[in-house]
């Protein structure tokens, strides 16, 4: 045994130097990851949960949460088909916070019919995570104990309380409300196009986020302070139509996919940004906030 210890030592003496280190691997951007990312990494929008908001710049599309707030999508979903936000605007844009749009009237009475939605609605700040999928991520967050993602959603939980929310980041749709808890009932949106607010979480009902078309949203016109309501209506955005995308023909639907966040490939792309080593970085951050991370969106291949 000792001989045979011997022979194999000065075998691997023999060999060069670069074979007797690990080789380091090569260092692939987000962007080289997702293009060699297989077919089964990506996920359709399903029909029934994604909104298009049409405008005459172009459709923002949204895919909605019921895993967090079914209560609230339901009454989107109703909203929708029914067509109560067709002809309606965009009628607030505050800088680096919102942009909100729905029905601005002040008097009850005079405000458009919510047609056969509901006209109450519970408050849907935070859920049971106990049935929920998280993927993780492994950085820390002043917000919350865990962050990471359900569903492709942005995502925090408690493990103490076993309670989990979604977290207010950029592109994130919510429904507005009054002092009241319980006084939202998802006719107001509001879509977040500033920095991450995340002192929202668990204060107000998140319903969706938007997938595409955010660069017609961010650049509108900014409106007065404190809040960005428009005080001249010359200055709201009309809305043509938000329709359920299971209501559009199928010829006339906006195909996307949507990398899972449990694949592989969403793992290795936020590890690239995480720690980048192209040329350009001269240090490797080491850390990725939850809302900093792209949830990559495509067209389906051919």
């Amino acid at each position: 045994m000792r001989l045979a210890l011997l022979a194999s030592a000065l075998a691997f003496a023999t060999l060069p130097a670069h074979a007797a280190e690990p080789q380091k691997s090569k260092y692939r951007s987000a962007q080289e990851i997702l293009e060699a990312s297989p077919a089964q990494d990506w996920r359709r929008l399903d029909p029934a949960n994604t909104l298009y908001l049409e405008l005459e710049s172009g459709r923002v599309i949204i895919e909605l949460a019921p895993a967090f707030a079914p209560e609230h999508v339901g009454n989107i979903r109703t909203l929708a088909h029914e067509g109560f936000w067709n002809g309606l605007s965009i009628y607030r844009s505050q800088d680096n916070w919102v942009v909100q749009f729905g029905d601005p009237t002040e008097e009850e009475s005079q405000r458009k019919s919510m047609g056969s939605a509901k006209p109450k609605l519970p408050a849907e700040f935070e859920r049971k995570a106990d049935d929920l999928k998280f993927d993780v991520l492994p950085d820390s967050d002043g917000w919350a104990p865990q962050v990471g993602f359900v569903d492709g959603f942005p995502a925090a939980r408690d493990p103490k309380t076993g309670q989990a929310w979604m977290a207010h980041c950029y592109a994130t749709l919510g429904a507005g409300r009054d002092t009241a808890a319980d006084s939202s009932n998802a006719t107001e949106l509001y879509v977040v196009i500033g920095q991450s607010p995340r002192q929202l979480d668990r204060n107000i009902t998140v319903v969706g986020r938007v997938v595409k078309g955010m660069e017609l949203l961010s650049v509108l016109k900014r409106g007065p302070e404190p809040m960005g309501m428009y005080a001249d209506k010359a200055d709201y955005t009309p809305i043509r139509a938000i329709r359920l995308a299971s209501d559009v023909p199928e010829a006339e639907r906006t195909p996307l996919e949507l990398l899972r966040t449990d694949s592989r490939s969403f793992t290795d792309a936020t590890e690239a940004r995480r720690n980048r080593r192209d040329p350009w970085y001269v240090r490797p951050a080491g850390h990725i906030d939850v809302c900093n991370v792209p949830l990559p969106v495509r067209s389906p291949k051919k």
